[in-house]
């Protein structure tokens, strides 16, 4: 009865439209008190849930991720990108794409990334023939390679889900390759569709522009190579690389590059202040709803069902992706991690596969989510930049779709996808 308690009551919030920190919050209070806990032990599982040392990383890569969308950083390196790729057919698409891979490795934000990098292409995109829903569509299923590609801090709260186990320097090299991939398909698709409608291709600018245009861009991947190589290195750890990456992006943009106004950076602190409010009111909350469904036993339970099932490994994999992208089509990505963490990580250790694997796997699973309706925060934020209807876009996106599945499906079934540069660099 406390486990139907519990998610009956998180349901029905989450219909009524409460924000799901506060619909778990709700439901775990609820829960608490059928048990005859009392209510504040609610709010000491939730301080517990957030009183961890690498989760101060998070509000330092948040604020220079802000300080990267408003101090010239984007703006820079789709110049780089533009005249690196921008010769191909469709070569906007091209840029769009490579220009996400670039900054998603600085931001670690897949929404910073549409915001900094769809303000710009999309409506140059649109001026250059390219219809909409292409602008769009491959603005919106780029972004989600600010999630794999590192740093990310959904990265880190996957390790804090998983009990603190996972190395983040493991998971950080792990998602290099996932991102590049995942990249890599979603262009093929952008160049066949390209192709089909006709779309121009830019004239190559020159050697001479591409070595120009990389000089601009390196300060500013700088700021990557800092946080993710002080962490690997063994130099810093994450919260200290994600304090020096700040301050970098401080010094660089106000002084080197002289592109961040005092408004700007007035902005880029109340956006980091509120986005990491947001998470670790998230965080807190979803500690106490995660320790309730372990008192419930929801893991062992629904371990032992999916098994009864079958004991494929391949059907198994299968069922867990189909149940991640059904939920991600409804729930907020971060609140997923930390309640699916606990719930399927257990499942794949008995299956054999990597910790760090299915933190990937998880990361490319939910972040298709953000690109899908009823809670596609990516998609609403692209169509918003670009002016157009949700129904008009999801009309031509499957290409893109499918393109990202086909990522998933090798992060899943292929380890090596995923587990080989940590194997060659961290043993």
């Amino acid at each position: 009865m406390g486990l139907a308690i519990l998610l009956g009551i998180f349901g029905a919030c989450v219909v009524l439209g409460v924000p799901v920190a506060f619909a778990m919050g709700i439901a775990a209070a609820a829960a608490f008190w059928y048990e005859g806990f009392p209510l504040l032990i609610t709010f000491q599982r939730s301080v517990s849930g957030i009183s961890v040392f690498s989760l101060l990383a998070i509000p330092f890569f948040v604020f220079a991720g802000e300080l990267m969308l408003h101090g010239g950083i984007a703006m820079r390196l789709v110049k780089f990108a533009s005249a690196l790729v921008g010769h191909v057919r469709g070569g906007l698409a091209s840029v769009n794409i490579f220009s996400s891979m670039l900054f998603g490795g600085i931001s670690g934000s897949a929404v910073a990334d549409i915001s900094a990098l769809g303000s710009i292409l999309i409506p140059v995109m649109k001026e250059r023939g390219y219809h909409p829903d292409y602008a769009v569509n491959v603005t919106v299923t780029s972004s989600i390679a600010g999630i794999v590609i590192p740093p990310s801090h959904n990265m880190i709260i996957f390790a804090v889900a998983a009990g603190g186990g996972i190395s983040i320097s493991k998971l950080f090299l792990a998602g290099v390759i996932p991102g590049i991939l995942m990249c890599l398909c979603l262009a093929v698709a952008a160049y066949v569709i390209a192709i089909k409608r006709k779309y121009p291709s830019e004239p190559f600018p020159g050697w001479n522009a591409v070595w120009v245009a990389s000089i601009q861009a390196i300060p500013g991947l700088v700021t990557a190579v800092i946080i993710v190589g002080g962490v690997l290195s063994g130099v810093f750890t994450v919260t200290e690389s994600g304090a020096f990456g700040a301050i970098y992006a401080l010094l660089l943009t106000y002084f080197v590059y002289r592109s961040l106004s005092w408004e700007g950076f007035k902005t880029s602190v109340i956006s980091a202040v509120r986005t990491t409010a947001m998470v670790m009111v998230l965080i807190g909350f979803a500690s106490s709803f995660a320790y309730l469904l372990a008192l419930y036993q929801v893991p062992d339970k629904l371990s032992g069902f999916m098994l009864g099932i079958s004991e494929e490994k391949i059907f198994l994999l299968l069922m867990i992706n189909v149940m991640l992208l059904v939920l991600g089509m409804i729930m907020d990505m971060a609140a997923l991690i930390l309640i699916c963490t606990p719930i399927f990580l257990p499942i794949v250790k008995d299956l054999g596969m990597d910790p760090t694997q299915f933190g990937i796997m998880l990361l490319v699973n939910l972040g298709l989510g953000l690109c899908t309706p009823p809670v596609g925060t990516c998609l609403f934020v692209g169509c918003a930049v670009g002016r157009i209807k949700i129904e008009e876009t999801l009309k031509t996106i499957w290409p893109f779709y499918l393109a990202i599945l086909a990522a998933l499906v090798l992060v899943t079934y292929v380890p090596a996808v995923s587990l080989f540069l940590p194997s060659i660099m961290l043993e």
